[in-house]
């Protein structure tokens, strides 16, 4: 036994190089069992805790299926796995060829995040396929946490094709009953839908409220995006998802409503090719987060655990910051306009800017940039955004087809040197705004001349955009080439060290683990929307069960003025929120670019409120989720990264209720000044959005806070130690 044990050492050691003795020697003693577990031909796994327990066994019929239980009941029934291509499939005449174990546990650090350190803690199993008909290898790899679980396929180099056309992936996660779902529904070019809260037999109807509009509904399958939730009968929640999307299209379910069933969907090419792939290979993991406490959804790190580390290695220029800017004055109905003119490109002849006649409506002006500039300065506010600064936005009013944006070109009305000055003098970085309408190839061909400019006017920020069809025309939003262009920009913008926040984006899937320089995202229906219909006060109380899942939103919260109409223009739109409530999003939405949306003399009406938006911070050493409920309720304690401050963010659905904020996760003996902003008790989403008061009272980690939310309303309470 003991040159048994040598030799399992000097094998691990040469395999695991530099990693912890405990992991090595937790590496040999999970190679031991599978010793003994090859001969049993076992494929059963069960998590670190033992509450999930994973089956892979392969049918008659030679296909890979795997099972998943949580706590002794069936959440998954055996589901099948595999892809397909034109010139092989990956699916059927299988046999397990070997299985391979390994139990790891280890931390990281995040460059930034919810947490300052993350533990990795799984049981994986490696399962080895081989078809002899055609002949082809396969290895599906699966993780489980105590969380969930997370699985991927491995092409290896094969005797056969190794270029494949891949058509479809056929992964399923076949459920055992008409649990609840909450699920927005599938399309190819956008995220930006409210949420349902529906059944598998109510998805149908569900489904066609939004009208039969998307691209995966006009197939007419019923077909839903992911990041999704579920809600068992038994009361288990499924968040189900996918990890580390590179060199592959983004995920979409198809659900069988009568079945209980779903089906990956991959988004495909207008040629009907969902990837084309050069082996080996390794897809995308699929995620599923489990748990019957939903507070547990919230906290999971699963799908950033299944990312690569961190490959930046300099990382002292990201910065994790709040900004404001010139951007929502162009959706409040004002008139203004990001284009500098109303005269259009598209006339013949009409090639030199400055010949444009000014319409007097555009913001993005040196003089009202400079007022942005100085409320940031004077609040300490790190950024000012600017939309609307460069040439081109004439261009895409006029619907040309070939629409373009020049990011290195300047407005007449926007002295870029002066302003760099300016912000540089005042301690204000300026962020830079890059819309490529969509045409993503143009874009990368500008891309370094536009990283180039940034840098030389002292711009570390980039906020990217894709709204329209994607040019090239055969491609979508979250197909392959679209997801290969997203990885793109950002390893190209981490050459330059420029942080990105990037909309109409392929979802994320935790890949700010691997390049922590992808600050935010939008992928989702964001803040921008209270302006166009509105958002109802649930969904914020959905997105982070949903979409933040695979990683922070750019939601943009801090709006006081909730009612269109306030600014006269003809607009009844209203923002389904409180003023207190916009103040807990900071801490319920957390990302670590968060906007101050507002306009600043709406700050200036509510001078007291607007203290705690210039407090709380947007980086985090810990987090504690105290109540959760999926599309109803969320507060949240979370302690500041660079201080022994806590704050603490509620919120709720248009039903009033009492938040319990227990704080004992608070240091024992300590005591600490709870500065309170809630709803007063008149306050109403609709009917009385900014009644709110402060309050502060002496606390510690003895007592509890009961906290009033207004319908539609929320809190927020910095917790300062004395």
């Amino acid at each position: 036994m003991g040159a048994l044990l040598y030799l399992f050492y000097n094998i691990a050691a040469k395999t695991t190089k530099r990693k912890p003795f405990i992991m090595t020697m937790k590496y040999i003693l999970s190679t031991i069992m599978l010793a003994g577990a090859m001969q049993l031909g076992a494929t059963t796994i069960t998590s670190p805790s033992g509450d999930l327990l994973l089956n892979v066994d392969v049918d008659s019929q030679g296909h890979p299926v795997y099972s998943l239980d949580f706590k002794g009941k069936r959440i998954l029934e055996p589901s099948k796995l595999g892809i397909k291509a034109d010139e092989t499939v990956f699916a059927d005449g299988f046999t397990i060829a070997g299985i391979d174990t390994v139990t790891v546990d280890r931390t990281w650090e995040p460059v930034w995040g919810e947490y300052s350190k993350v533990r990795d803690h799984f049981r994986e199993m490696a399962v080895r396929l081989k078809a002899g008909n055609p002949d082809c290898e396969m290895t599906v790899r699966f993780r489980v946490f105590d969380d969930g679980l997370g699985f991927r396929y491995e092409l290896p180099v094969q005797n056969g094709p190794n270029y494949l056309t891949v058509r479809d992936e056929l992964t399923e996660f076949n459920f055992n009953g008409d649990h609840k779902l909450f699920c927005i529904p599938g399309d190819y070019d956008t995220d930006e839908y409210l949420f349902s809260e529906t059944t598998f037999s109510g998805l149908p109807d569900a489904l066609d409220s939004y009208g039969r509009h998307t691209e995966a509904q006009r197939t007419g399958g019923t077909t839903i995006q992911t990041p999704m939730l579920i809600k068992t009968g038994d009361g288990v929640y499924v968040n189900v998802h996918e990890a580390a999307l590179v060199g592959y299209p983004a995920m979409l379910l198809d659900v069988d409503t009568e079945d209980y069933s779903m089906k990956a969907h991959l988004v495909p090419d207008r040629l009907g090719v969902s990837a084309y792939l050069q082996m080996p290979f390794n897809t995308p993991w699929r995620t599923l987060i489990v748990s019957d406490d939903a507070r547990d959804i919230l906290a999971s790190q699963l799908v950033l655990n299944l990312n690569e580390p961190n490959k930046i290695e300099d990382t002292s220029w990201i910065k994790p910051m709040k900004f404001c800017g010139v951007w929502w004055e162009m959706f409040t109905g004002n008139q203004k306009t990001w284009a500098y003119s109303d005269d259009h490109l598209a006339k013949p002849g009409v090639t030199d800017y400055s010949k444009l006649k000014p319409n007097g409506r555009h913001p993005a002006n040196t003089e009202n940039v400079k007022r942005y500039i100085d409320f940031a300065s004077a609040n300490g506010i790190d950024g000012v955004l600017v939309e609307g600064w460069n040439e081109g936005w004439e261009d895409w009013a006029s619907y040309r087809k070939n629409r373009q944006f020049l990011f290195d070109k300047t407005y007449p009305d926007f002295d870029v040197e002066g302003l760099r000055d300016y912000a540089r003098d005042k301690g204000v970085k300026l962020i830079m705004h890059h819309e490529t309408a969509a045409n993503a190839s143009d874009y990368e061909k500008q891309l370094d001349r536009a990283f180039q400019f940034m840098k030389d006017n002292n711009y570390d920020a980039v906020k990217t955009g894709y709204v329209g069809a994607i040019i090239p025309r055969s491609e979508h939003h979250t197909s392959q080439w679209m997801v290969d262009h997203a990885k793109h920009v950002i390893e190209r913008a981490a050459d330059y060290e420029i942080m990105v926040d990037s909309h109409e984006a392929p979802r994320p899937t935790g890949l700010c683990r691997t390049y922590p320089n992808w600050l935010a995202q939008e992928s989702a229906r964001g803040g921008e929307f209270e302006s166009m219909g509105g958002n109802p006060p649930s969904h914020t109380c959905i997105l982070p069960f949903t979409r933040l899942k695979g990683g922070p939103m750019d939601y943009t919260p801090g709006l006081f003025e909730t009612k269109m109409s306030y600014y006269g223009e003809g607009k009844d739109s209203q923002a389904g929120t409180t003023l207190a409530r916009q103040l807990a999003l900071y801490l319920t939405m957390p990302s670590p670019m968060q906007m101050v949306c507002d306009l600043p003399e709406n700050y200036e009406r509510f001078p007291d409120a607007f203290q705690f938006i210039k407090d709380v911070p947007v980086d985090w050493s810990d987090s504690k989720y105290l109540e959760a409920e999926p599309n109803r309720f969320i507060t949240v304690a979370r302690k500041d990264k660079h201080s022994e401050d806590w704050y603490v963010g509620a919120i709720t659905d248009d039903q009033g209720r009492v938040a319990v904020v227990d704080l004992s996760f608070l240091p024992k003996g300590e005591k600490f000044e709870a500065t309170i902003y809630e709803d007063a008790l008149d306050a109403h989403w609709k009917d009385n959005p900014q009644a709110y008061r402060i309050r502060k009272e002496d606390t510690d980690s003895a007592k509890i806070l009961r906290i009033q939310l207004a319908p539609g309303g929320g809190a927020a309470v910095r917790l300062r130690k004395r």
